[in-house]
């Protein structure tokens, strides 16, 4: 199967009591709709990660590794992917971090983004 477009993971500043932050999001179209899919890092410490791959950029690749499970009592298979943010810099240095979809509803966009 060949890969589709390239998925980025944008980010945009926002205030809240006077601190300035970052919310991480993918944007796609979805059967015509525009969709913007928030994502987080797994623990509160992984946004000083994610200042770091990002460094001064506003934009970096999204990475899907999928995986398979098989559950050795009932034979199930479950499938999914994990993903992360990759960036290059200048020299050739590649900085990454885990991030998953922040509500149930941006992992249900992001697994037809996919499709």
């Amino acid at each position: 199967m060949e890969k589709k477009n390239k998925i980025v993971v944008e980010r945009e500043t926002f205030v809240q009591e006077d601190k300035t932050y970052y919310s991480y999001f993918i944007k796609g179209k979805l059967r015509g709709k525009d969709v913007k899919i928030a994502v987080v890092p797994p623990d509160k410490g992984g946004y000083t990660v994610l200042d770091i791959v990002f460094g001064n950029e506003m934009k970096a690749d999204l990475v899907l590794n999928p995986f398979e499970i098989k559950d050795e009592a009932t034979g199930k298979v479950i499938k999914g992917n994990t993903y992360l943010v990759r960036t290059t810099d200048e020299n050739g240095e590649i900085y990454e971090c885990n991030v998953k979809p922040y509500r149930n509803s941006d992992k249900t966009l992001l697994t037809m983004l996919i499709k």
